[in-house]
Order: C-alpha cells, then structure tokens, then sequence
C-alpha cells in the first residue's frame, strides 16, 4: 500500500466511505517475493500514523508469521495497537494459540478477523467448529475455494459454500488478484460471488487482492485486466439498491471510467455510504500499487 507518511498529530481527513478501508496484506505475498516482517510491521506503522493513515485498515498477518510480528511490533513500540487479521494457514487447531498471543499483547494488536479458506465440501459442522474457535467480538471471515474456469458444476458449488457461509454468520471472503491469472475471477463470477455472499442480508463480504484504484482494461498482456477497489464500492452500492445509478452491476464492475465511478460515489448520501460500508468493512490491498495520487485526482481524497 503506497501511502505518504506523516505527522501523526496532522492527519489528514478520510472520507466516511473509505476510512480504514485498506488492508496492508503484504504479508500473505509468497515468502520468496515478500518483504520482511520488519519491513512490513514499519511501513504499516508510517502509513498508520501519516497524513493519510485515516484511510488504512487492519494488518494481515498469517499465523505462522504472528510470532514475528509481535517482536517487531513490540520492538518498533506502536502509540497504539495495531488492528489485526489473522489468517489461519496452520490448520484450525492453532488458533486458540494463536489468539491467545494476541489477546496477550493487547498493547500492541486488537484482533478484527480470523480468517480461514473453506474445504470443498464445506459444511455447517466444518462452520460450526470455526465459530467456535473465534471469540464474539472477532468477525470470522471463510474463503471458499473457487474452481478452475470452466467448470460449471465447481461454479455451482462454490456459489452454494459461498451462500453457506454467509448464512452460517460469517463473511465469505473473494480473492480478486495475485500473481496467477486464475487468481482474478471473471467478472460474471464476481457478480454472482455478490449475489450469494448478500442474499441471505445478514452480513456482508470480505474481498482480498485489489491492487488498483479503477479497473485495468484487458490487453495482450493481461487479457482479463484487473480488478479496481472503486468497481468494488460501486458494484455493491448498487447490489444493495442505495446507488442513484440505475445502471447494471455488472457495469460497473466492468468500468475503466474512474471519474464516473467516483461521481457515483460522490452522490451516495450518508446513510447510503454506512450501508455500502457495512457490507464492505474492509479490502485486502496489495501494496504495489494503491497510488494515492488517484484518489487525489479523482477527487476522493484532498
């Protein structure tokens, strides 16, 4: 996450419909191209406390990489706690260790979410014993797995796990990029990614891998493009009817047209920009690059 720092006694104001929106998830890349834990843990911290520090939302950190994170945490002596998504990627069984650390550093991490990919075959005893292990005021976020393309019947499947935990109260979680080209759904999958995670209206979902402010258009190179954070905002203020924009969802999370997309944005009311904010809490952004010379230029961020 590209984001100046600054004075922590200036910040400067975010916007109710991005505050601590982004995600700094630098620590989910592969270990052979990932930054360090030290890295990780002071760039998080600058852009916490910068100018534009408003705008950052939790720090991912993988189970296996917690204990890490608490020394360069401790070391680096945060003025307060740092919030954290834990993602489980040493089995279920290691998360009451795991959120036991955390809750006995409360000085330097506040848990937000457990996070955790779902079996094929997810079930509500497989989301039962998840529920189980994560504390009330921690949000459980569940990946199910998506399918290679072209199989239908995997589709359906997944939209069905997807439908599943939703209902079962947690957050279905949807990764939108990363270095495979299977890892960026098509946008049909996308819309019915929306569709299943908000029909059952009690929650809203968890999106991982945004690494542009506005959707690329495909090219030779990238013959999918790439998905962008603002066709996100749009796309659900517009699944969720609080959009003034009769237009399709799936345009919007077609649109290259930044400028569009944040006039939209611009006219959502208040109580529109709490609802949109509710279904989407937080995004998983990967750090290079989320400019913020775009939200400037767009208008969403003086």
């Amino acid at each position: 996450m590209t984001v100046p720092s600054g004075s922590a006694a200036d910040p400067w104001p975010i916007r109710p419909l991005l505050a601590a929106l982004v995600d700094d998830t630098s620590l989910l890349q592969p270990r052979t191209v990932a930054p360090g834990v030290d890295a990780v843990v002071s760039r998080y911290l600058a852009a916490r406390d910068g100018h534009y520090g408003g705008l950052v939302g939790r720090l991912v950190c993988p189970a296996s990489q917690l204990p890490a994170v608490v020394t360069e945490l401790a070391r680096s002596a945060p003025n307060r706690p740092a919030d954290l998504a834990l993602v489980v990627d040493t089995g279920l069984g290691a998360v009451p260790k795991a959120l036991s650390t955390v809750f006995s550093r409360s000085s330097l991490l506040t848990p937000s979410t457990v996070e955790c990919a779902a079996p094929p075959d997810v079930d509500g005893i497989w989301l039962e014993r998840v529920s189980e292990f994560v504390p009330d005021d921690v949000t459980p976020v569940v990946e199910p797995r998506r399918p290679v393309e072209g199989d239908e019947e995997g589709t359906e499947a997944w939209l069905a796990a997807v439908r599943k935990v939703a209902e079962h109260g947690c957050t279905p979680k949807i990764r939108m990029g990363g270095p495979r080209t299977s890892d960026v759904p098509e946008i049909g999958d996308l819309h019915r990614f929306l569709q299943a995670g908000l029909e059952s209206g009690t929650g809203g979902i968890s999106a991982q891998g945004l690494d542009r402010i506005v959707r690329e258009a495909p090219s030779d190179a990238v013959p999918r493009g790439r998905h962008g954070l603002l066709n996100l905002i749009v796309a659900v203020a517009r699944m969720i009817g609080v959009s003034v924009s009769p237009d399709p969802v799936e345009d919007a999370l077609e649109s290259t047209d930044g400028e569009a997309l944040a006039r939209e944005l611009d006219e959502l009311p208040e109580a529109a920009v709490e609802q949109v904010r509710t279904v989407l809490p937080r995004c998983g952004v990967d750090p290079d690059p989320v400019p913020i010379a775009d939200l400037v230029a767009l208008g969403l961020l003086d």
